[in-house]
């Protein structure tokens, strides 16, 4: 089928028009010819981009001085003692600071308007040089409103805010330790495949508390170092004032969470990461904002236009929340130093972007089927202010640190998201695949005999993007982790080694081997996992509110189950950890896509090469098949990897001394096949009018010789 020449805007012309403006916009049409129709959306969104940071070059000196606001605006001491203190708050008509070094008196210390909405403030030091604002003080700034009001507020900049016991809103504290952390440890060099371990500090201890950045930094990091992942992604790290929304209703973006500790403890769990050789990511949120204004952005001015679109456009239906007007220089330049913060200060090496799907359309997402036909993704429903902004931080992250990485939280597909900017793309590296735990949890609520191979269907996909089975969003209550769904009840009384396998157990643990194995290997270029689904945690995740009376039981994580040696989690840890490190010898994240030569519906077995490896899967639910002829490229085989293997709870009949070897006999389009001895099924069960299926799974090298070398 011939790619669509042009649209009726789309002429010939137009096209010549896009070519020229937008430098590498040939190769993006090159990989995908039916995109060119939309050549001239491609050429407005780069040339917006463009001309957005030639005015910042021109009106700020370039993007690198533009993105340092955190150096000027807040508060910040003086070399000579002073304090030196500015705000944007263009709907004020006052602004003053105070706190607890002048007895709270609120108009002692006027700011002096500055053009743009802008004030600033100078505070000379006492009489005998000393600090007229000691590290650890307590600020607000105050508000006098156009209407007369007088508001008491915490300063956007914010570096550290705490909430004392009883105290219903966040106090801004003033951090500016004598003696900051020093960072010991060089970033890591951009991983080749991406293995990521989706991180909530507070959740990562077993007892009913929020833990804390020493906690993780000590007990939690070798465990994920051990597992063989590469990358941890901190979540819930921007302070926000209610522990329950995850950490996605910020209220102050430039403050790392304090329930878990200080700033500078942060930077230490950072640090030892990067000594073990583990990327950090922060997943930030741009997209929107709490709605607090005591402790919050909403409102800072007295004005909801603040940071915010005016009106209903400013207000998020579904998460009763604030919406960024990303067209406003100074909200540009709040963003991008916030962005640039987290970087310089923390040393972070990159961020998963949450809600990007609600920046990219005028209507959030909320109601959009997103079928995949390219009309959804350009037109008037694109909010091209947000495409830019997120452009400009893609652009300004990787100016920074080539090696950085940046993921889009994008459900709708948008074509080019993670291509080059200087194809008109987005420039993000990757984005999370989020159709795919989606996928499973059709596979496992289907008849499975009459559609098991519906999922690999769809992982087949090129996409360039990080493949989960699932993430926090599978473990939260309302919904239910793979190992939830698969073994449930049984999971508090059928999980001992002493006992005899169950059918449900037996059949969970084997399938939960697979969905994650299919998952790493067949989806993407990166893989992720939520903390302790590794082991098939055995609770869902519910932060303390109301609903559960301030509980914490299910708010943590109990790593210590995977420790004991008479519990059955232990082979689920295993399994995850030989298959990172299998992957991390071979590399297949960062191979090429697979190929799929069968996917056979009748048998129900999926086999594909990558990274010279052969995968194998029997998804059958009652048929195991001895002597059957798989397609290859490959010469000699030796099994590496085996879930029917007695370390990860399996039934050990596979003989792992046995060489497999092709021959020249073309077989689903490969010129060479080989007989395999025995792809076993282990059973079929019926349960709550659910029938699971699973089987055995084994990976084959290249060679004997390179087997040797592993």
């Amino acid at each position: 089928m011939a790619a669509p020449a042009a649209r009726a805007d789309g002429s010939d012309a137009a096209l010549a028009a896009a070519l020229a403006d937008v430098p590498d916009l040939g190769r993006l049409l090159e990989v995908d010819p039916y995109l060119k129709p939309y050549a001239p959306d491609f050429q407005r969104r780069y040339n917006r981009f463009s001309q957005t940071l030639d005015n910042i070059g021109k009106n700020e000196g370039g993007i690198d001085k533009f993105s340092r606001g955190y150096e000027s605006f807040g508060v910040h001491r003086c070399a000579d003692g002073g304090l030196y203190c500015k705000e944007w708050a263009p709907g004020a008509e006052g602004v003053f600071l105070t706190g607890d070094f002048n007895d709270w008196n609120p108009f002692s210390y006027p700011y002096k308007k500055l053009d743009y909405g802008k004030w600033d403030l100078y505070i000379p030091p006492k009489p005998n040089k000393s600090l007229l604002v000691p590290h650890g003080s307590k600020l607000k700034v105050v508000i006098r409103s156009k209407s007369g009001e007088i508001l008491y507020r915490i300063s956007p900049w914010a570096k550290y805010v705490v909430r004392e016991s009883g105290n219903v809103n966040y106090d801004w504290i003033h951090w500016d330790p004598e003696q900051p952390y020093k960072f010991k440890h060089s970033r890591p060099k951009k991983p080749r495949s991406l293995r990521i371990y989706e991180s909530h500090v507070g959740i990562s201890s077993h007892e009913g508390k929020i833990a804390s950045y020493k906690h993780f930094t000590c007990n939690v990091l070798p465990r994920i170092k051990g597992l063989g992942y590469n990358c941890i992604q901190m979540m819930a790290i921007m302070e926000h004032a209610y522990y329950a929304s995850f950490g996605y209703q910020i209220t102050s973006f430039f403050a790392a969470s304090s329930r878990y500790g200080t700033p500078e403890e942060l930077k230490e769990l950072v640090d030892t990461a990067h000594s073990m050789g583990i990327t950090v990511l922060l997943d930030v949120v741009h997209s929107h904002a709490s709605k607090n204004s005591e402790d919050g952005l909403n409102m800072f001015d007295g004005t909801d236009s603040c940071y915010f679109h005016s009106g209903p456009r400013g207000t998020h239906d579904l998460w009763d929340s604030r919406l960024f007007i990303y067209s406003s220089w100074e909200v540009l330049r709040f963003l991008l130093s916030n962005i640039r913060w987290w970087l310089e200060e923390y040393g972070f090496d990159g961020f998963r972007f949450d809600g990007v799907t609600s920046m990219l359309y005028h209507h959030h997402g909320i109601g959009a089927s997103f079928s995949g036909d390219y009309h959804e993704y350009f037109g008037l429903q694109v909010d091209e202010d947000a495409l830019t902004y997120l452009m400009l931080a893609n652009h300004l992250v990787h100016t920074l640190y080539p090696d950085s990485i940046t993921i889009a939280e994008d459900v709708s597909g948008m074509p080019a998201l993670c291509s080059p900017i200087s194809q008109g793309g987005g420039g993000f590296d990757y984005r999370l695949a989020m159709a795919i735990p989606d996928k499973w949890i059709q596979v496992r609520l289907y008849v499975i005999k009459e559609d098991c191979t519906h999922g690999a269907k769809m992982l087949t996909a090129t996409l360039k993007c990080i493949a989960y089975a699932e993430s926090h969003d599978q473990a939260l209550v309302g919904d239910k982790s793979l190992a939830f769904w698969l073994m449930d009840a049984e999971m508090y009384t059928n999980m001992s080694v002493l006992t005899p396998f169950t059918p449900v157990i037996d059949r969970g643990i084997q399938l939960h081997k697979m969905i994650r194995l299919i998952t790493h290997a067949l989806g993407g270029e990166g893989y992720l996992n939520f903390m302790g689904n590794e082991f098939g945690h055995p609770e869902w995740l519910d932060f303390p509110r109301k609903g559960n009376n301030e509980s914490y039981h299910y708010a943590r994580r109990q790593f210590h189950l995977t420790d004991d040696d008479l519990l059955r989690y232990k082979f689920l840890n295993n399994f995850d950890r030989d298959m990172n490190k299998l992957e991390e010898r071979c590399g297949w994240l960062s191979a090429p896509q697979a190929f799929v030569s069968e996917k056979h519906e009748g048998n129900k077995v999926i086999a594909f090469e990558r990274a010279a490896l052969l995968f194998i899967f029997n998804f059958h639910p009652s048929k195991s098949y001895t002597n059957y002829r798989v397609g290859t490229t490959l010469r000699t085989f030796k099994i590496v990897l085996d879930s029917d293997a007695a370390e990860y709870g399996g039934h050990q009949r596979l003989d792992h001394n046995t060489d497999f070897f092709s021959e020249p006999y073309e077989h689903n389009e490969r010129p060479s096949s080989l007989l395999v001895s025995k792809v076993f099924n282990i059973f079929s069960l019926h349960f709550n009018l659910i029938l699971y299926f699973e089987s055995d799974v084994f990976v084959q090298r290249k060679t004997l010789q390179q087997v040797s070398n592993m």
